[in-house]
């Protein structure tokens, strides 16, 4: 992705900023707003919608939060190239083979169309051995008691040597928040859909996806500034290929993404692109009951 050194604020970034600041008086009024936009799926895993910052295109569509309590729900590695086929399927189909309430983008992939460009492993299978320069990394199923179920370990703040020993799954991207929540994407031209990965501060899961074509940056922003406590988070995937699958509590939807603004096409008209590597929730077995 190319950079540039921010410029002046354009028309478009100061509408950015214009939605941050109102999100951020809505939130100083009362937290009874915050919560009417999270919709309870099952025990444990909720699905929030909240209003898009402004659009790139003239199709507006939210952003959506799948938010999964990891005491309730495991995550899942799930890899083409570790399947007796090797055959890609959409985040849909995915969810639908191995039995799973939620699918989302693992992380980007390679020509190949089935290792991950970054360090991706699990207990069972390696995709990619190799840690690149990115430092976000996705680590659960532990071996070790003593760490959280999941965490996105940050590899600027943190022993990512020691912590990599204590989990069965490693799935290396691009981070998008740095430890002190700070926003560390560079603003740039470029706009597309967004599939990210995040943690609050009680630990749960975040899988978030974004229809519109934003810049990542201003993207960043807008996160941070949404009722949904975000501390964490990892770019999964951009563009036509970034996909959100859930199906739980009598509720199903497929999210899909779609070009940047170079190419005109309203966001959820595309249809879905099998991918070769996904992140899914399973309910654990034996889980607590309300």
């Amino acid at each position: 992705m190319a950079l540039r050194r921010p410029t002046r604020i354009s028309i478009r970034r100061a509408g950015f900023l214009g939605y941050v600041a109102l999100v951020l008086l809505a939130r100083a009024a009362g937290g009874a707003a915050e919560e009417s936009s999270w919709r309870p799926l099952e025990p444990g895993l909720d699905l929030g919608t909240f209003a898009a910052p402004p659009p790139s295109t003239s199709t507006d569509s939210p952003v959506h939060v799948l938010r999964i309590d990891p005491e309730r729900f495991a995550l899942r590695l799930f890899n083409a190239s570790a399947q007796p086929q090797g055959g890609l399927q959409t985040a849909r189909e995915w969810s639908k083979r191995f039995g799973l309430v939620a699918a989302i983008n693992a992380s980007m992939y390679q020509a190949d169309y089935r290792r991950s460009v970054s360090l991706m492993r699990s207990r069972d299978h390696i995709n990619n051995p190799r840690v690149s320069r990115d430092n976000a990394v996705l680590a659960f199923d532990p071996l070790d008691p003593g760490v959280p179920p999941v965490q996105i370990i940050d590899r600027t703040c943190q022993d990512f040597d020691a912590l990599r020993q204590r989990y069965g799954t490693l799935v290396q991207s691009i981070r998008m928040i740095s430890c002190e929540r700070a926003n560390v994407w560079r603003p740039g031209p470029e706009q597309w859909s967004t599939a990210a990965i995040g943690t609050d501060r009680q630990g749960r899961v975040l899988f978030i996806h974004v229809q519109t074509p934003h810049s990542t940056h201003d993207l960043i922003d807008a996160l941070l500034a949404l009722p949904i406590d975000l501390q964490r988070a990892m770019y999964a995937e951009g563009g036509p290929e970034a996909q959100l699958y859930v199906s739980s509590g009598g509720y199903e939807q497929e999210l899909v993404g779609t070009h940047g603004t170079s190419v005109s096409v309203a966001p959820g008209t595309m249809p879905a692109q099998p991918i070769p590597n996904v992140i899914g929730v399973a309910r654990r077995a034996g889980r607590p009951t309300d």
